[in-house]
């Protein structure tokens, strides 16, 4: 299922947010920020660690772009609390300060397309959703293949660079290289800059 340019699903669902457990977290109450969705299978599982300390560890990047971080798994709340209050070196997520929000009737996954429905777990989607709530951005891998958060910021950077300037980002494009005006003429001038 490709949501790029569609509304992002809104839900309402407990979550973990600041060590307490919240009741209806709403993913339409940062309407006006950005948002980054990910999903991951399991607490207490493999990759899945490396990955939410890989974005806790750029987190104040993202604040710095106005970019809420937020995960989910189909996991209970208890599940969350218990993996938010397990140290690192014994493969828990202490530490990790972005809501984690327990998908347990398995709704926003299946909302999203990540749901695999007979393991009951979502693959690795993940959404970059702009200050409207439209999806800009989505990538799903595998279980086995954990995420390149670098990227993530990489997205976040094109993204706002376009809102901004109203010019495209080309392939491998980084903040402060070159981008090009949406037209022919754009596109000569790019390549002819590298004559």
């Amino acid at each position: 299922m490709v949501l790029v340019s569609k509304q992002a699903p809104d839900f309402n669902a407990k979550a973990v947010v600041n060590g307490q457990i919240e009741d209806h977290f709403k993913l339409s109450d940062f309407r006006g920020k950005y948002i980054i969705l990910f999903f991951y299978p399991l607490d207490f599982t493999f990759v899945c660690p490396t990955e939410l300390h890989a974005f806790q560890e750029k987190l104040e990047d993202f604040k710095r772009r106005n970019v809420e971080v937020i995960a989910v798994s189909t996991d209970s709340w208890f599940s969350h609390m218990a993996w938010l209050n397990t140290p690192k070196a014994q493969g828990g997520i202490q530490g990790v300060q972005y809501p984690l929000v327990s998908d347990f009737n398995k709704t926003i996954a299946g909302d999203y397309g990540v749901l695999l429905n007979d393991a009951g777990v979502a693959l690795r989607g993940l959404f970059l959703i702009d200050k409207n709530g439209v999806v800009q951005h989505q990538v799903v891998n595998n279980l086995p293949l954990g995420r390149n958060v670098d990227e993530v910021l990489r997205m976040v950077d094109a993204l706002q660079f376009t809102e901004e300037f109203g010019e495209v980002c080309p392939a491998n494009w980084n903040r402060g290289a070159k981008s090009m005006k949406p037209d022919q003429e754009g596109l000569k001038e790019f390549f002819g800059s590298f004559a």
